[in-house]
């Protein structure tokens, strides 16, 4: 957790090193300051298609790590879109990572303005495809991803891993039923610590569980009628019931979908193994992702 006093800057990317093939750091501004995020160009490529990256609760952009190896979830699956000529943007939001802003701060809302921002400034982007941007979302990032996709309905093709779809009851496993239920009844600005279903603690202000009632992804997919395939871990403990979670967002998707379900837990068997990632999760994604586009 952090905090930090940063002046906003405008709305345009301070650096972005145009045209680097590789990884480079990047600042996207907006209103509330800066986004800090991670831009992987592919070697080869005169403007590829990109996508964004979305993390999930309480993670950064590089997402958690993967064991036997010195790489993070996200920065992994960066590197694996850039062989198959796929750009992509992984940000922290706002509170989290090298971000600005304070962690107890953050709302959903919050974030999805964030995401909002950055897919526009992708759009925008002279070196990738801004016809061709993408949304990949982790967990409370699906959630994310799926209300941008409906704020954002040009976007291109939606993959969704392990997405929270239904926020309540899903909270309640995270940071416990009570722990959820009395932050309900408190003030905004109230600050609730809450202990972590994984292990660790975490502090919010309630104005983080007053959203969860009432931004479900379900019906945001339903505005979004682009390719979408939602991947799910049917030995999943946090998003559950699987696979009837993940259906239920395909249920209200208008377009070409499909669901994927791996032997899985929530973090994709990442503590004891790759071969669930690198054999299942990422082909599937990247097979998506250069089929549509």
């Amino acid at each position: 957790m952090h905090c930090s006093s940063m002046t906003a800057p405008s709305a345009s990317a301070l650096s972005s090193n145009r045209g680097f093939h590789g990884e480079s750091r990047v600042l996207i501004g907006n209103g509330q300051g800066s986004l800090v995020g991670v831009l992987n160009l592919p070697a080869g490529f005169k403007n590829p298609p990109v996508v964004l990256l979305l993390h999930g609760f309480t993670g950064q952009k590089d997402e958690f790590p993967i064991a036997a190896i010195d790489a993070g979830l996200f920065a992994h699956t960066a590197k694996r879109l850039a062989q198959d000529g796929i750009g992509s943007l992984r940000i922290d939001f706002h509170g989290s990572g090298e971000s600005n802003d304070c962690w107890e701060e953050t709302t959903l809302t919050g974030q999805i303005r964030d995401a909002a921002v950055a897919f526009d400034y992708l759009r925008a982007l002279a070196s990738v495809n801004g016809s061709k941007v993408g949304i990949l979302g982790y967990s409370q990032g699906g959630l994310i991803g799926a209300h941008l996709a409906a704020m954002r309905p040009e976007s291109s093709v939606v993959v969704l891993w392990s997405p929270i779809t239904d926020p309540l009851p899903t909270y309640g496993i995270i940071m416990g039923r009570e722990t959820v239920e009395n932050a309900l009844l408190e003030s905004d600005d109230r600050v609730v610590d809450a202990k972590l279903c994984w292990g660790g603690e975490t502090k919010l202000k309630c104005a983080f569980f007053k959203e969860l009632p009432r931004l479900s992804p379900i019906p945001a997919i339903g505005k979004y009628t682009g390719p979408l395939r939602v991947i799910v871990g049917l030995r999943e403990t946090i998003v559950t019931p699987q696979p009837a979670a993940g259906q239920s967002l395909l249920d209200c998707h208008n377009g070409i979908h499909d669901l994927v379900e791996i032997d899985s837990d929530h973090d994709w068997n990442a503590s004891t193994t790759i071969k669930t990632i690198d054999d299942l999760l990422i082909p599937k994604t990247v097979d998506w992702f250069k089929s549509h586009f």
